[in-house]
């Protein structure tokens, strides 16, 4: 049998290489932290958000401004949510290159962006124009935009085909409908938005506690809300009231996580989150996982799924659970079945047999009852399915690795 050839195996080598590199999402806060001359933008994508939704995305173009065109928005004094549509405007949802916006077929192209996708943008306002201007230039205007195009290209940052491409461009693009004020956290009533949608059993526990202040205070910053619906929050009112003044505080903030996770984060971003009951040695972590398009949120105790969405915009995101979040810190998680016992070596005869043990009563079960005190942490979900997955593909590359370099040896 013939043995590969050593540049073939160094081809099998490189391709498993670019494989693992493939694997590896970009991230435009790090692509744009050695270009300093944008670091206003670059600030902003992570102050609204915006770079997690660019991040998630495969093919993506973002047109940056330096500090001095970021001064000159930042001069409107506008609302960091309407800041967040404005620069969603500069992101499109296609790929344009520098060879490709100078061969754009009959000189002119529309590009939807992601302020589009938002669904706030009416009509044609959240399309770009891309001009091939003469003389080598290429213009950019609003696609409802009635005069010569007011941004121009100035040269490509960074390209990767056809995945990211981020480019700058000569000013920002104006836009009425992107700059209009948006509704800021302050004009939202969580326990309102709640209890007009299916969770007011919640709504009204929250509003008898501290912890609606802590939600309210966490608003500005970020905040997701995992509210259980009345059906399951009714049945679960009985051991809620057992429970002390502390663990029912500590229960209602173990609904919220201080960040705002869109459902697409959600789907994308598995693992364990902290709550708003998350204070030092007392973990009060949750774990999210997703199977296709379902959305868990697992405890020790308990797997509850989303079932809706009430509200999904920055900076505030609610979904409404099928089951109440128990915290393995307030309560016991049920016992693991004890393993059947080995079959006998020589059967016996029936008069002979043991009678297999009773069943444990359902009393004997102490799920979901008050815990004594914080069960042992050895038993952590450490393994999410993200997890094992870019496990599982390291120790298939490095196999593949060692694999191709014994085919030299």
């Amino acid at each position: 049998m013939q043995l590969p050839t050593s540049a073939t195996v160094a081809a099998a080598v490189l391709s498993v290489v670019l494989l693992i590199c493939a694997t590896e999402a970009h991230n435009i806060t790090n692509i744009l932290a050695s270009h300093t001359q944008f670091s206003t933008f670059n600030r902003y994508l992570t102050t609204t958000h915006l770079a997690a939704e660019i991040n998630r995305r495969q093919t993506i173009t973002v047109c940056v401004v330096d500090n001095a065109g970021m001064s000159d928005l930042l001069s409107k004094h506008l609302s960091i949510y309407t800041i967040k549509n404005v620069l969603s405007f500069h992101v499109f949802l296609d790929y344009f290159d520098a060879k490709k916006l100078h061969q754009i077929t009959n000189g002119t192209a529309l590009a939807a962006t992601m302020f589009q996708a938002t669904g706030s943008a009416t009509g044609s306002s959240g399309f770009v124009n891309i001009t091939d201007l003469k003389g080598g230039k290429v213009g950019l205007s609003p696609a409802d935009y009635n005069a010569p195009p007011p941004a121009k290209f100035v040269k490509s940052i960074v390209e990767i085909p056809y995945n990211i491409s981020v480019i700058q461009i000569s000013t920002i693009l104006p836009s009425d409908e992107a700059e209009a004020p948006t509704p800021g956290p302050s004009q939202m009533n969580l326990t309102s938005l709640m209890s007009a949608q299916g969770c007011k059993v919640f709504a009204d526990t929250l509003l008898a506690s501290p912890a609606e202040k802590t939600f309210e205070d966490n608003i500005d910053g970020g905040l997701t809300i995992f509210c259980p619906g009345d059906d399951a929050m009714k049945k679960f009112l009985p051991k809620f009231k057992n429970l002390t003044a502390e663990g029912k505080q500590s229960l209602l903030e173990y609904h919220g996580i201080p960040i705002y996770q869109s459902i697409s984060n959600l789907k994308s971003n598995n693992g364990d989150m902290n709550t708003l009951a998350t204070d030092g040695a007392k973990k009060y972590a949750v774990v999210i996982q997703n199977d296709g398009e379902d959305v868990t949120i697992k405890t020790k105790i308990v797997t509850a799924k989303i079932t809706a969405t009430l509200v999904d915009k920055l900076p505030l995101a609610i979904y409404s659970l099928d089951k109440v979040l128990l915290p393995k810190e307030l309560f016991k998680a049920a016992p693991t079945p004890a393993p059947a016992p080995a079959p006998e070596a020589h059967a016996e005869s029936p008069k002979h047999s043991k009678s297999p043990p009773a069943p444990a009563s359902p009393a004997d079960s102490p799920a979901d009852s008050p815990a004594d005190g914080p069960n042992s942490d050895a038993d952590d979900l450490t393994d999410s399915g993200a997890v094992k997955y870019n496990a599982g593909a390291s120790l298939a590359a490095v196999f593949s690795l060692w694999f191709a370099f014994n085919l030299l040896m």
